[in-house]
């Protein structure tokens, strides 16, 4: 298992007129989530980008349970549960308020793809050399 903790705090822009994050805008949150954790790990999207790979969303199942409001800071935490075998990742997300109430969870399911071939590919081997540890009983 994989985890990592980052901070968002909610503007102005992303708002609805109840001072709520807009619905559309929680996935923004889950790619800080995201980004944030693959950077830590060593290997920041802009060089997998750079490396010839890319990771479109394939799947996402979200589920809202409270509103995150308008300049409150919120904690997304990120974990990665499992490698799949396939070429896929999936990334669960939790975010929380500042009173430590659960808002919303969300499971984010990614392909590793090739924007030449348009074809899905195998997780990049950097990326595996750096996530296969934190998996091992």
């Amino acid at each position: 298992m994989l985890s990592k903790v980052t901070h968002v705090r909610v503007r102005y822009g992303e708002v609805d007129q109840m001072g709520f994050l807009y619905y559309g805008n929680y996935a923004l949150y889950y790619e800080v989530g995201r980004a944030d954790m693959i950077r830590g790990a060593g290997y920041p999207y802009s060089e997998m980008e750079r490396d010839g790979t890319v990771m479109p969303v394939v799947k996402m199942n979200a589920k809202f349970l409270k509103p995150a409001l308008y300049e409150e800071l919120i904690r997304v935490e990120t974990t990665i549960f499992e490698l799949h075998k396939h070429p896929f990742i999936t990334f669960h997300h939790k975010l929380y308020n500042e009173q430590n109430e659960l808002l919303h969870k969300a499971e984010v399911t990614l392909t590793f793809y090739d924007p030449i071939t348009k074809k899905r590919v195998a997780m990049p081997e950097r990326l595996r050399k750096i996530l296969e540890p934190h998996f091992k009983d």
